[in-house]
């Protein structure tokens, strides 16, 4: 197995290959909250780029999650952090999602032969998954407005470490060995190591603090969130 890591949107296009299986993360919030959502119940999730197609699906009556500049839309009944998807709300129900850089990053992947959202919430499952199912990995970050984040690329580091407890995997590339020893480093405690962060600054001054800590613990969830390309819904894999 070989695994490559496109550190931002922008640079996809120059670590893509034909019959890839893409895994999109926004560990900040938007892939650990898609986890969250198919976790507790949701039927499926319709990721949209634009503020305008969410709000066209409110008036159309769906349950609309969207974020801008990590605040919630002013239109919309829930934000990207995870404690908003209650399986109260979102049990039996498909969600319309549009972050500020996950589901833009998810439209940047989504002609990959297989697409799937990651998380450290996931990562076992993932890479269970992964080692089943995958041939040649491409981590897609979501970063910030096309620049590159460090709690995306830290995941990264902690799914090769995971792959690699569970066969032979070959690293694509210099990005990946970058990811490798951030995550090294960080791997004992990973929230003080966020903790100068750009992305963490801007949930501590939106009082998101309690979201970051969900987002950086592993293991919490056994759900795989996969995309199907001809109806543009992410469903948990069966």
């Amino acid at each position: 197995m070989i695994i490559d890591i496109a550190p931002a949107p922008a640079l996809y296009p120059y670590y893509q290959q034909e019959n890839d299986t893409v895994i999109v993360v926004d560990i900040f919030r938007a892939t650990t909250t898609m986890c969250h959502m198919l976790h507790n119940g949701a039927a499926a999730i319709i990721p949209v780029a634009e503020i305008d197609e969410a709000k066209r699906y409110k008036a159309e009556g769906y349950l609309v999650g969207a974020e801008r500049h990590t605040r919630k839309c002013d239109f919309a009944d829930c934000g990207n952090s995870p404690f908003d998807y209650t399986p109260e709300r979102v049990e039996r129900k498909e969600v319309v999602f549009t972050t500020t850089n996950g589901t833009r990053a998810i439209r940047q992947g989504e002609n990959a032969r297989q697409l799937l959202i990651g998380s450290f919430s996931n990562i076992g499952a993932l890479a269970e998954h992964c080692m089943e199912h995958a041939d040649r990995i491409v981590i897609l970050c979501a970063g910030w407005n096309n620049r590159i984040n460090l709690e995306d690329m830290l995941f990264g580091g902690a799914f090769l470490e995971r792959l690699t407890a569970s066969g032979t995997v070959t690293i694509g590339s210099d990005a990946v060995r970058v990811a490798q020893l951030m995550w090294q480093e960080a791997k004992s405690d990973p929230l003080t190591f966020l903790k100068g962060s750009d992305h963490y600054a801007r949930l501590i001054e939106n009082g998101a603090e309690g979201d970051a800590v969900y987002c950086l613990s592993s293991d919490t969830l056994s759900v795989v969130p996969q995309y199907n390309r001809t109806d543009k819904k992410i469903r948990a894999s069966r």
